[in-house]
């Protein structure tokens, strides 16, 4: 096992642009043509740390991925006074595409940051004065963080599917949408590029590292990171032996601190993102009540411990809007610098699991959710029917709770599963969406012909 040097609870809370060598312009807005015309390798590693940039840009807003995903899959509400779609949209529906906070959101930014790994990966092979060691390192690191953002995308549109090209010239038609196997295969051949790159790179990569990746801060740790991502494509697609291979050369440690991984970071520096999912009176975000009400109990009585360490009672008491009322906070992030997880050795015992118990293994499956339960629930070792269907139940609740408000993983889950149907509807009306529609200026730029998912 490596050593831990970094835990949530004490990240080095140092913003990308402001530590350092890491005092660059805005990464989000260099210069494009200036790297494809005249790349240097102070530009391309410029270029690849503002990808750790770019794919954090909606994990941490409260439109962003966690909210409204937490939001469809009620984990959380949102009950913010200066715009009530939040509750209108969100829970009542439908999902609108021309709304591009809500329903149309989720899209533009990870093609942005698609595009511009694009324009890097064009780049990095006609840039003097670097090795292949160190090219090599940055296509893997590049194809990796576009994987990333492709299963974003794919987990907000679903079936609709998406596109796959990216980064033509913008006069071109729009690139065909794809379908959502298809969407997943290339995810899968970009993370599966990316280790060959990965492999072929030297001891260390040609830029720094933003801090929440500080333990996957070389080619060979972070082939931990792309093959861990991989477990998790692996699984979202019933590819259940597949994933069990993926997960060996992941960081998986049963012996390791289950909150190890890597995360993105966040700080009130000067042009820096901060993490706005951190409302302790609850303002506007807000736990669903459901959290307390179906937590297990620990011996003696005393719920999940899950439950006691991420949500907790509102000081000014309950809160109704729109005929909803909650009473909990989320504790989870307990600054506007707290780093959100990306993935951890906790998520990868849980897709062990899944894995084990989809490939006849149900002892070796309930072996990985006992290590969860007791570990991160204080609870005791499972005592229910060793059947597939009662194991899943088991590890369903565990994923929820283990991996709660990180990521939409309940909603996730209840789609695979089938399961939207059972999540719960405070008022009369309220709907669970499945997916997400296209933006609206995606769907106008290919009238005439008509794209599922537009409406």
């Amino acid at each position: 096992m490596r050593p831990m040097r970094l835990a949530p609870a004490v990240l080095p809370l140092i913003a990308l642009c402001a530590c350092g060598e890491l005092t660059v312009p805005d990464y989000n807005n260099t210069s494009l043509d200036d790297l494809r015309n005249n790349p240097t390798p102070a530009k391309v590693a410029q270029a690849a740390q503002g990808l750790l940039v770019g794919t954090r840009t909606m994990f941490g807003p409260q439109n962003g991925y966690i909210s409204l995903l937490g939001i469809v899959g009620r984990e959380s509400y949102n009950f913010d006074a200066a715009d009530p779609r939040f509750i209108t949209e969100m829970l009542i529906g439908p999902l609108d595409g021309g709304s591009p906070a809500f329903g149309g959101n989720l899209f533009g930014a990870p093609y942005l940051n698609i595009r511009n790994a694009n324009t890097l990966l064009d780049a990095v092979g006609e840039t003097p004065g670097m090795s292949a060691e160190d090219m090599d390192a940055v296509r893997g690191f590049a194809k990796t963080i576009q994987a990333l953002d492709y299963l974003l995308v794919i987990n907000t549109r679903d079936e609709y599917g998406a596109p796959i090209a990216s980064g033509g010239d913008p006069r071109d038609p729009p690139a065909p949408i794809a379908s959502k196997a298809e969407v997943f295969a290339h995810i899968v051949q970009l993370l599966d590029e990316a280790k060959t790159h990965l492999q072929a790179a030297g001891s260390t990569f040609p830029f720094t590292m933003s801090p929440g990746f500080a333990d996957f801060a070389t080619p060979a740790d972070f082939l931990e990171f792309n093959r861990a991502i991989k477990a998790r494509v692996d699984v979202y697609m019933g590819n259940y032996s597949a994933a069990l291979t993926s997960l060996s050369e992941s960081f998986l440690d049963t012996s390791a601190p289950l909150d190890f991984g890597a995360y993105h970071t966040y700080t009130t520096g000067s042009g820096d993102l901060q993490n706005l999912l951190f409302d302790p009176t609850g303002r506007a975000i807000l736990a669903h009540p459901s959290i307390v009400t179906d937590a297990q109990q620990r011996p003696g009585g005393s719920p999940d411990l899950r439950l006691t360490t991420k949500v907790v009672p509102r000081a000014e008491g309950p809160r109704t809007v729109q005929g909803i009322t909650t009473d909990v906070v989320f504790s989870i992030y307990n600054s506007n610098t707290a780093p959100i997880p990306v993935i951890t050795n906790e998520e990868l015992i849980l897709l062990r699991a899944e894995a084990r118990l989809f490939t006849s293994d149900i002892p070796g499956a309930i072996q990985d959710l006992n290590l969860i339960r007791t570990t991160a629930g204080g609870l005791g070792n499972y005592a229910g029917p060793s059947t597939e269907a009662a194991v899943l139940d088991e590890l369903l609740y565990n994923r929820r709770y283990s991996l709660l408000f990180q990521g939409g993983h309940r909603w996730i889950d209840a789609r695979r599963f089938d399961r939207l149907a059972t999540l719960p509807l405070a008022v009369a009306g309220h709907t669970v969406q499945p997916r997400f529609p296209f933006p609206e200026a995606e769907c106008l730029a290919r009238v005439p012909a008509p794209t599922e998912g537009c409406g």
